[in-house]
C-alpha cells in the first residue's frame, strides 16, 4: 500500500471510522478540515464537533473555516500539497479550487448506493422509502451535489427492525473499510471511476422536525418505518387528542412500534386497546416503546401506569399530512 499525503475533511460521529482507519493504513494527516465549534447545551457553550475533539487528541492540525471559498483559506489547502482529499459527511461545499487541488482528487464517502439518495439524509431516507437495501458509495468528487464517478460501491440490507442508528454505525464502519481500499485502488491504477447513470437518481433532503409528528392517517407500516427512521431526530412524536383532533396534551415521543391488524370502523388516531395500539390509515400500530418529555424512554407498559390511555381515546392529528 502505497503511503499518501491526506487531508480529511469531515465533523460528525459518521467520519470517526474513516478518519481511523486512514491513519491506521499508515496514511499521512497533513491536516484534518471540521465545521467550526457551535453553541450546545443549557449553557450554550462552543462545542468542538467529534472528528475536531478526535483529530486534537491525535495531535493532527485542526482547521474550522466556515466555508473553503475564501481565497486564503483555498491557498492554505493548496499548499498542502496532497495526494488525495477525503471528505466523509463535512457539511461545507468544496469549490472547483479545492476539487482540483490534490493530485489524486477528493474521494468522498456516501451513505447510500448513488445515484440513489444523493444529499444530506441518505440513511433517513431509505429507511422512510422502505428501501431493502442500501450501502456505501466512495466517489470522486466533481462540482455537483454527488454526481461524481464512482470507484466503489457495496450494499447491505434494509431489514424490518434496521434502525437509523444502527445503520448509521454499519455504513460508517463499510466507509472506513471501502475508503481505504479505494484510495489503494486509485493510486495504484487499479480502480476506473464510474460514471453514475443518469436513471434512479433521488434526493436525500434534509430532515426537519415536522417529518417526526406521526399522521395517523397513514398506513401503519409507513408509520413504522418513520419511527425507526426518524429516532433519536428529529424524534418521532404524537400528542393525546383534545376532543376536536388537535393536540391536547404535551408532545409524547414513539421509540419503537409494531404493525398489527387494524379495525375497519375505528378512525385513524383511536386507541384500540389498552396496550397503545392505535388505529392508521391502513392497519394498525402498537407501540411498544415511548418517552414523555423530561422522562427516560419505558416499554408501554410502564409508561401507561404512568400515563392512562384506554381504549377510545383520540390521538391529535396534524393539519396536514407529512
Amino acid at each position: 500500500m502505497t503511503r499518501l499525503r491526506l487531508a480529511f475533511l469531515g465533523t460528525p460521529d459518521f467520519a470517526l471510522p474513516s478518519l481511523a482507519a486512514l491513519a491506521d493504513a499508515g496514511h499521512e494527516i497533513a491536516a484534518v478540515y471540521c465545521r467550526p465549534p457551535r453553541p450546545a447545551g443549557r449553557g450554550q457553550r462552543e462545542r468542538r464537533a467529534p472528528v475536531h475533539e478526535a483529530a486534537a487528541e491525535a495531535g493532527w492540525p485542526v482547521r474550522t473555516p466556515r466555508s473553503l471559498r475564501d481565497p486564503n483559506t483555498l491557498a492554505d489547502f493548496a499548499a498542502l500539497e496532497l495526494d488525495a482529499a477525503v471528505v466523509v459527511a463535512y457539511g461545507l461545499i468544496l469549490p472547483p479550487a479545492a476539487l482540483a487541488a490534490p493530485r489524486l482528487g477528493c474521494l468522498n464517502v456516501h451513505a447510500s448506493l448513488l445515484p440513489r439518495w444523493r444529499g444530506a439524509a441518505p440513511i433517513q431516507r431509505a429507511i422512510l422509502a422502505g428501501d431493502r437495501e442500501t450501502g456505501v458509495s466512495i466517489m470522486l468528487m466533481d462540482e455537483g451535489l454527488d454526481t461524481g464517478p464512482v470507484l466503489l460501491r457495496e450494499a447491505v440490507p434494509i431489514g424490518p427492525q434496521t434502525t437509523a442508528e444502527g445503520l448509521h454505525d454499519t455504513l460508517a464502519a463499510l466507509g472506513a473499510r471501502l475508503v481505504v481500499t479505494a484510495l489503494d485502488g486509485l493510486a495504484a491504477g487499479r480502480l476506473t471511476p464510474e460514471p453514475q447513470p443518469a436513471e434512479g437518481a433521488t434526493y436525500a433532503a434534509k430532515l426537519t422536525r415536522d417529518e417526526g409528528r406521526l399522521d395517523w392517517r397513514r398506513p401503519a407500516a409507513e408509520l413504522e418505518r418513520r419511527i425507526r427512521a426518524l429516532t433519536p431526530w428529529p424524534g418521532a412524536t404524537f400528542a393525546v387528542g383534545d376532543g376536536s383532533g388537535g393536540p391536547g396534551g404535551p408532545d409524547l415521543k414513539a421509540l419503537a412500534g409494531a404493525v398489527v391488524p387494524g379495525r375497519a370502523d375505528a378512525p385513524p388516531g383511536t386507541l384500540l386497546d389498552d396496550r397503545l395500539t392505535v388505529a392508521c390509515g391502513a392497519g394498525a400500530l402498537r407501540l411498544t416503546r415511548v418517552q414523555r418529555p423530561g422522562r427516560a424512554p419505558v416499554e408501554s407498559a410502564a409508561f401507561l401506569r404512568g400515563y392512562p390511555l384506554s381504549a377510545g381515546t383520540r390521538l391529535a392529528l396534524p393539519e396536514s399530512g407529512t
